[in-house]
């Protein structure tokens, strides 16, 4: 009877047992998946709605995938449904985009019935994942911070710090320029990235010293992200 439904509603045949099996297998493998995107988390900020994404995404894609079969017609109509939808998001980190890419593929395989080789070539890749991530390869870890400085009108800010920033940081890049207190004081934003050996007491001394012992603040909030 229940496979009656199924085959009632739609031109593909399903049985009721590879429904089952597609979705708990689907939500097997996209738990994997979701839960090696918290363990490389190296940062610890981990979001939640990704991490319920990654579970549900080869679900989503092996139901789709089961439903349309080898119907060209409904693979075109699904294409056009799709291509209206708008995802509101701001752009993410690159690996959260291989993790999409992940969990798309994990579901294609699913979704045709490939269910041992869907598991295998997920538990390698989650591995792979994991090692990279521990490993650390292609770079080592900093901390981004957010350093501002205020300087006099009469000080030429362009070349002032380059010294003490090539001395004390990794990488440091100036991201915003503006005036304060009616237009006599420059106020400079740099995104810096301190190793974690750099003394931040030092730094902002030494800033001090050629700034007129004007204000800086330094974001004590820190970011940890990878350069090579």
């Amino acid at each position: 009877m229940l496979d009656s439904i199924f085959t009632g509603t739609t031109s593909v045949e399903i049985a009721f047992i590879d429904v089952m099996m597609t979705i708990v297998i689907a939500f097997a493998v996209g738990g994997l998946i979701s839960g090696t995107y918290r363990k490389t988390q190296q940062n610890g900020r981990i979001s939640q709605s990704f991490a319920l994404t990654m579970i549900l995404l080869p679900a989503v894609i092996a139901i789709i995938i089961m439903l349309i079969g080898s119907d060209i017609a409904k693979a075109f109509s699904l294409a056009g449904a799709f291509s209206i939808i708008r995802f509101r998001s701001a752009p993410g980190d690159p690996k959260d985009i291989a993790y999409v890419l992940f969990a798309m593929a994990a579901g294609l395989a699913v979704g045709v019935g490939a269910y041992l080789y869907a598991l295998l070539f997920s538990a390698v890749l989650c591995l792979g994942m994991y090692l990279l991530s521990r490993t650390r390869l292609g770079g080592k870890s900093e901390v981004l911070r957010q350093l501002q400085i205020t300087v006099p009108e009469d000080l030429d800010f362009e070349n002032a710090f380059e010294d003490i920033l090539k001395n004390y940081t990794v990488q440091y890049t100036l991201k915003r320029v503006k005036t304060t207190n009616m237009g006599s004081l420059y106020q400079l934003t740099y995104d810096v990235a301190l190793d974690e050996n750099t003394s931040t007491k030092a730094l902002i001394d030494s800033l001090r010293c050629r700034n007129g012992n004007l204000n800086i603040s330094l974001m004590l909030a820190a970011e940890q992200v990878s350069f090579s």
